[in-house]
């Protein structure tokens, strides 16, 4: 596996590599983790498990819930070539119950039709003063191509984010809008080339549990591009595609919402 700071890992033999998009939210998640010790931690709906194999390397104890085969297979094949202790589950377990101090959902509430229940078992799995950190894509106007295919139901308003975060108890810490300008550009060029193949791909978009499946782990539209994000050009753009970002989250610029809630 490679890993720099500023790309994180990457396993390009396997498949995977950090999309822009990814890259975005990890800056702003990896700024949000500073406040936490090592401990436990579940991450919802993982993918290919990279953002828990850094906090697996931090001495945090990493749980995965992966419904996904294919994901949890890639998961259990990265942690092995690493040597990181990831306990990884396909379904959850009734002892999860107040047990982790952190738990963490990115890009997964939009996948979920009932989401007002998922959020509500997710809190259930807090420790006393426990945290959830999430992301969700952005502003239901921005709906295209790329959350068909990714298997998303629904993209969230501030407010419609704020009110389902309250209603399963928790209240909100920290709310930001990250993407800003590389984030909403890259997602519209994804949109474009999903658009293109449409015509071919009209039963897999209509699966939402194989896009859901799919979307956590395929890599194919990155990589070819991978080589470029990691040359020296491709590092300064991504420097200063963090700074901007830096700069507008505080305003509803973005394609996603982060935000950080606590147990009441």
């Amino acid at each position: 596996m490679q890993y720099t700071p500023l790309l994180g890992p990457a396993s390009p033999e396997n498949g995977w590599v950090p999309a822009p998009r990814y890259l975005l939210r990890r800056r702003r998640i990896l700024r949000q983790l500073q406040r936490f010790a090592p401990g436990k931690v579940l991450e919802i709906g993982c993918g290919a498990g990279m953002l828990l194999q850094e906090l697996s390397s931090r001495g945090f104890e990493c749980t995965a819930l992966e419904t996904s085969a294919q994901a949890r297979q890639l998961i259990e094949k990265v942690a092995t070539e690493t040597g990181h202790d990831i306990h990884i589950a396909q379904a959850p377990s009734s002892s999860w119950e107040g047990t982790f101090p952190l738990v963490m959902a990115f890009e997964v509430l939009e996948h979920i039709e009932h989401h007002h229940e998922a959020l509500r078992q997710w809190a259930s799995w807090l420790a006393p003063g426990g945290t959830l950190l999430m992301s969700v894509p952005a502003h239901p106007r921005l709906w295209n191509a790329a959350d068909v295919w990714a298997g998303h139901y629904r993209r969230y308003t501030r407010a419609g984010l704020i009110e389902a975060i309250q209603a399963a108890g928790l209240e909100i810490e920290h709310i930001e809008c990250f993407g800003f300008p590389l984030g909403n550009l890259t997602e519209q060029m994804q949109a474009r080339g999903i658009r293109r193949r449409l015509p071919e791909r009209d039963q897999d978009l209509g699966d939402h549990q194989a896009n859901s499946d799919r979307s956590g782990i395929e890599r194919n539209h990155v990589l070819r591009w991978y080589p470029m994000m990691r040359s020296l050009p491709g590092r300064l753009a991504l420097h200063a595609a963090f700074a901007a970002q830096a700069l507008t989250c505080r305003l509803p610029l973005g394609n996603g919402y982060l935000l950080r809630a606590r147990v009441r």
